[in-house]
């Protein structure tokens, strides 16, 4: 497989994204633009030529597909939004998994259930117990599981691309003219579009205007080598379920491939998402908060204290002032639809949300009322 375009900066991830786009030449008009190619917006795309192959789809990646927030994502997938539950937000993990299985995305989802930790709760039963400012043990367990960020990003590009999008890497959009049809600017040509969706996520907030109401950061990550069925026992994972931390510090953790974890924890702040390309691993705040993640996971079990490392990474989220995803219309057009800020909830919300904008953008579904008042 072929690396990515990631930015290197970021680190590299355990997994590689080898789809690549053979598009060249863009098109003058399309019913339907979709920008971002992340698991929002791919999601969108693949489902809006299932639901309706006679539309023309096109969608524009600043970079490379998966290479941003949905490329570097740990793979947690949870069942509810980072407020959780939400006025009619329905079944997460039973859409995703439908979703996946009409696109025959095969992304190695598994559901066993996510432990949440904390540090109060005096569980005799619990399978975990690790040491980390104080003991943190199982409070109880909730729906969720893992899956393959590469995976899914590779198989909802490829259902895409095979149902008949028009997939353009490289293919910034520079601005949005608010037209009759829509104006999109992409590389210094025009695409005109009957209706927009914006899954851009941390990025391009001026575009979406969520510069004023969401706050991106880069997330860390680090990945083990393999560990032996006693070792993962031992620290209670053997199980396959992953788990997050209820209570500060934060920390969550899941299964790679049956004998590796990955562990993440961390943000780093930035004030302008542009900043977010600018930041490395290999040195300042983010060296400081993996080589802090490095130093906690060696200790929290004695399992764990020459367990190897190998990789170490960042990823972008964008967090919302209510931490609530945006899931809404364009401020200024009702024909464009923004979609992201998931708060760190995203691997499996995206792909729900992502089909249902696809549903709204072809008339066949409301979108939520999610904002407070």
């Amino acid at each position: 497989m072929t690396e990515s375009s990631n930015p290197i900066r970021w680190g590299q991830t355990p997994w590689r994204i080898a789809f690549r786009s053979t598009r060249e030449s863009l098109p003058s008009q399309v019913d339907i633009a979709v920008i971002g190619a992340g698991f929002s917006g791919l999601s969108a795309a693949a489902n809006l030529k299932r639901l309706d192959p006679a539309k023309n789809v096109a969608l524009f990646e600043a970079e490379t597909v998966g290479a941003r927030s949905s490329g570097h994502t740990g793979g947690l997938a949870l069942a509810e939004t980072a407020t959780g539950d939400l006025p009619g937000l329905g079944d997460v993990l039973a859409g995703t998994s439908t979703i996946l299985r009409e696109l025959n995305v095969s992304c190695d989802l598994q559901l066993p259930g996510v432990y949440e930790l904390d540090r109060t709760t005096n569980n005799a039963a619990s399978p975990i117990r690790w040491t980390d400012t104080g003991e943190l043990r199982v409070g109880k367990e909730v729906p969720g599981g893992s899956l393959d960020p590469g995976k899914m990003v590779e198989g909802l590009a490829e259902a895409a691309a095979k149902g008949g999008v028009l997939i353009y890497e490289h293919g910034r959009v520079e601005k949005v003219e608010f037209t009759e049809p829509l104006t999109i600017h992409v590389g210094g040509s025009a695409v005109r579009a009957d209706r927009v969706l914006f899954a851009t996520n941390s990025e391009s907030l001026e575009l979406t205007q969520l510069a004023t109401r969401a706050q991106p950061k880069l997330t860390m990550a680090l990945s083990t080598g393999s560990l032996s069925d006693e070792k993962l026992a031992a620290i209670g994972m053997a199980d396959g379920k992953p788990c997050y931390t209820t209570d500060l510090p934060y920390l969550w953790g899941r299964l790679l491939h049956k004998n590796r974890i990955i562990f993440g924890s961390g943000l780093v702040d930035v004030p302008n998402w542009r900043e977010l390309t600018a930041i490395d691993v290999r040195s300042g705040r983010a060296l400081e908060l993996l080589d802090k993640l490095e130093n906690r996971i060696r200790h929290l079990h004695s399992a764990l204290l020459d367990v190897e490392i190998t990789h170490r990474w960042g990823g972008p989220i964008l967090i919302t002032e209510d931490w609530r995803p945006v899931f809404e219309l364009h401020p200024q057009s009702a024909r464009i639809v923004v979609l992201g800020g998931y708060s760190g909830h995203g691997v499996a919300l995206s792909v729900y949300l992502g089909s249902w904008a696809a549903e709204f953008l072809l008339g066949r579904r409301a979108l939520p009322n999610w904002r407070e008042n």
